[in-house]
C-alpha cells in the first residue's frame, strides 16, 4: 500500500533523492500537530464564548503555560474568525494611538494619525478576533493607550468594525515578566475570567482531542423575557444596595481586576440576558458576574437571581396542598420565612393556617428540620380566638427534637471550652 504520512506527499516517484532528515522531522511535526475536536461540557470555555457573543472584551487570567493562547486558537477556529494576535508588551503607546502622519496642507486638513497595519487588515476583512496577549507586562505608558481601542475600538483614526471581537491574556503579576498591576481604568473594561487547567481536558487534548468551543445558541422567542429578567435583576439589588453602584478597591491588586462601576453593572446586565436567552448554566453564570462586578457584588447578585425565581408567598399561601417548594435548602428556607412574613404582614386566621401547611409539606418533602425557625415564628403570630391546627402535631416532633438537639450542641460546647481553660 502507498504511504499516507505527510513524508509521502512530498516525494514523487521519479524523484531520485531520498527524504533529507529535516524533511523527516518535519513530516513528524505535521503528525503531532493533527488534533481534532469534540463536543464537550467545559465551563471556562462556555464563559468566554458567551461573553465575545455579548460583544464584551474577555481578559483571560492564568499561569504562564496553562493553554490560554492555543484556547483563543480554537476559538477563532471554531468561530471562523481570523485571528489577529498583538503582543501588548513590545509596542509602543503610537502603535495603538496611532503615529502622526504630515499631510500636504496640516493647517487644513490637520495630521492624520496612521494605524498600524494588523488594524487596517481588520477593517478590510470587516471581522476577526484581536488577541491582545500579554497584557500584564505592558507598561502604563502601553495600557493608557489601550484605553481607547478596548472601549471605542478605535486605533489611530480607524475604527473596528463590529464584526471585530477582543480578548486579553494576562500573567498574574507574581509569575509575569517584568510584570505591572492593570491600571483600573483598563481593567474596568473587561470580563475577567480566570483560567485554569483541567486535568481530563489536557490528557484528552494531548492525546488529539481538545473540547470545541460552540456559538452559544439563543432562543429568539426569549430575548425579550431575557432583557427583562436582566434589568430586573440588575435594578432590583442596587435599589436596595446602592453603595455597591461605584466601589473602587483600595487595594492596587485587587483594583487591577473586576469590581463594580457603572460600567462593569452595564456589562454584567448583557452577560446575565445572553446567558438567559442561551439557557447556560448557573456555573458559567456566575464565572461571568463576578469576573464583571468582582466577588463579592458578583454573589449578591447570583442570590438576588436566585430570589427572583422563588414561588410568591401569597401563592403558595392559596393552594397549599399543590405547592411546589425549592429542593435547595437554602433556597426553601428563603421561601418558608416569606410565608411567614406574609401572614405577619396580613394575619388572618385562614392565612395562619394555610401556612401550617405549608410548614408540614416542607418536613414531608425535605430536611425538616428547616421548618423549625419557620414554625417557632409561626407559632407567635397565633391570636387567642385562633384554634390550633391538627397539623402542628405533626410538627412538634421536629420542632422538640431540634431544639433537643440545640441544647446537646450548647453543652457539648460549654464543656469543650471548660475543658480547655482547665488544661
Amino acid at each position: 500500500m502507498p504511504s499516507t504520512t505527510p513524508l509521502a506527499a512530498t516525494r514523487t516517484p521519479a524523484d531520485p533523492f531520498p527524504p533529507s532528515q529535516l524533511d523527516v522531522a518535519d513530516a513528524l511535526t505535521v503528525l503531532l500537530r493533527a488534533t481534532t475536536t469534540e463536543p464537550r461540557p467545559d465551563i471556562q470555555l462556555e464563559a468566554l464564548t458567551l461573553a465575545v457573543a455579548a460583544d464584551l472584551p474577555v481578559l483571560l487570567w492564568g499561569e504562564p503555560g496553562i493553554g490560554k493562547t492555543a484556547a483563543l486558537a480554537q476559538l477563532s477556529e471554531a468561530l471562523d474568525l481570523p485571528l489577529t494576535t498583538v503582543i501588548a508588551s513590545v509596542h509602543e503607546p503610537s502603535d495603538f494611538s496611532g503615529l502622526p502622519i504630515v499631510g500636504d496642507d496640516p493647517a487644513t486638513q490637520g495630521i492624520p494619525m496612521a494605524p498600524p497595519d494588523w488594524a487596517v487588515r481588520l477593517v478590510r476583512a470587516g471581522r476577526g478576533l484581536l488577541f491582545l496577549d500579554e497584557l500584564s507586562t505592558a507598561p502604563p505608558a502601553v495600557q493608557a493607550a489601550l484605553l481607547r481601542l478596548v472601549l471605542e475600538r478605535r486605533v489611530g483614526s480607524l475604527r473596528l468594525p463590529s464584526g471585530v471581537r477582543i480578548v486579553a491574556a494576562a500573567n498574574p503579576r507574581a509569575s509575569a515578566a517584568d510584570g505591572w498591576e492593570l491600571s483600573p481604568p483598563l481593567a474596568n473594561r473587561f470580563v475577567h475570567l480566570q483560567w485554569v487547567h483541567d486535568h481530563e481536558v489536557v490528557v484528552r487534548g494531548l492525546g488529539g482531542i481538545w473540547p470545541r468551543a460552540v456559538m452559544p445558541t439563543l432562543a429568539p422567542e426569549r430575548l425579550a423575557q431575557s432583557v427583562d429578567f436582566a434589568r430586573r435583576a440588575v435594578c432590583g439589588l442596587l435599589s436596595t444596595r446602592p453603595a455597591l453602584v461605584h466601589r473602587i478597591p483600595s487595594d492596587e491588586s485587587r483594583r487591577g481586576g473586576a469590581w463594580p462601576s457603572p460600567r462593569s453593572w452595564e456589562a454584567a446586565l448583557r452577560l446575565i440576558a445572553f446567558a438567559s436567552a442561551a439557557g447556560s448554566s448557573r456555573d458559567v453564570l456566575s464565572m461571568l458576574v463576578r469576573g464583571t462586578v468582582g466577588d463579592g457584588p458578583g454573589l449578591e447578585l447570583l442570590a438576588s437571581l436566585d430570589r427572583m425565581d422563588l414561588p410568591d408567598p401569597e401563592t403558595l399561601l392559596a393552594d397549599p396542598a399543590g405547592a411546589v417548594l425549592p429542593e435547595r435548602g437554602d433556597l426553601r428556607q428563603a421561601v418558608l420565612d416569606g410565608v411567614v412574613a406574609a401572614v405577619r404582614n396580613r394575619p388572618e386566621r385562614s392565612r395562619w393556617d394555610a401556612a401550617w401547611a405549608l410548614l408540614v409539606r416542607a418536613s414531608e418533602t425535605g430536611a425538616p428540620d428547616l421548618v423549625v425557625v419557620p414554625a417557632t415564628t409561626l407559632a407567635t403570630l397565633r391570636r387567642e380566638d385562633w384554634d390550633v391546627p391538627e397539623s402542628i402535631d405533626r410538627l412538634a416532633g421536629v420542632v422538640a427534637l431540634s431544639r433537643r438537639a440545640d441544647r446537646a450542641a450548647a453543652r457539648t460546647g460549654a464543656a469543650a471550652a471548660t475543658e480547655g481553660a482547665g488544661r
